[in-house]
């Protein structure tokens, strides 16, 4: 069984994949404490793995399902993966903070690590591949993920409601990416575009 948060479709609207329809599982529960974390960890329905795949299927089209949460690699194993991937069809991809081992047979890995955030340095990023990296930028130091291998590197303004703050913060990693060109910038679409 598995705390799930929701299931649903929509266009993943964050880094490589951005306007890519997927189909979104998100999971219930972290081993951090972010500040700015989006999710509702208290809520969420035990789901058994059949329940989530007949979930995913009702959205045939979508090519990608996204492991998001919460930290989805704190509920999920091999059997896991294969089992889905067996009974949807589909890729899978899994967005995680680092700070727990991957199984086997993901089709992708965005790795955020949230070292240097009030809460979300409870626990060290211990991965060092990925195929793609993204960074909530909060002016830290970028130097702190150089020992990461990824094709891919995103930098994305840290999201608050304060309309000021998020102005600033895009500018400021803006500017960050200007002075650092291995990065490129990563807006959060479904935000700017009003979709979930």
């Amino acid at each position: 069984m598995y705390r799930i948060n929701e299931i649903f479709y929509s266009l993943q609207g964050e880094g490589f994949h951005s306007g890519i329809p997927s189909v979104f599982v998100r999971f219930s529960g972290c081993n951090l404490r972010c500040s700015f974390c989006d999710t509702q960890h208290q809520t969420g329905s035990m789901m058994e793995l059949s329940a989530i795949a007949e979930a995913v299927n009702q959205y045939p089209v979508a090519q990608w399902i996204i492991l998001t949460g919460g930290e989805p690699s704190l509920f999920i194993d091999e059997e896991f993966v294969l089992k889905l991937k067996e009974a949807t069809g589909k890729k899978i991809a899994i967005e995680t903070n680092g700070t727990h081992p991957l199984p086997s047979h993901l089709d992708w890995v965005t790795l955020s690590p949230k070292t240097g955030f009030e809460g979300g340095d409870i626990a060290p990023c211990i991965l060092t591949h990925c195929d793609e990296l993204k960074v909530v930028y909060c002016h830290q130091d970028l130097s702190q993920y150089q020992n990461i291998t990824t094709k891919n590197r995103f930098l994305q303004p840290c999201y608050c409601e304060d309309a000021e703050a998020n102005r600033a913060n895009l500018e400021a990693c803006v500017k960050a990416v200007l002075q650092h060109p291995g990065w490129r910038l990563s807006l959060q679409m479904h935000r700017l575009i009003g979709i979930r």
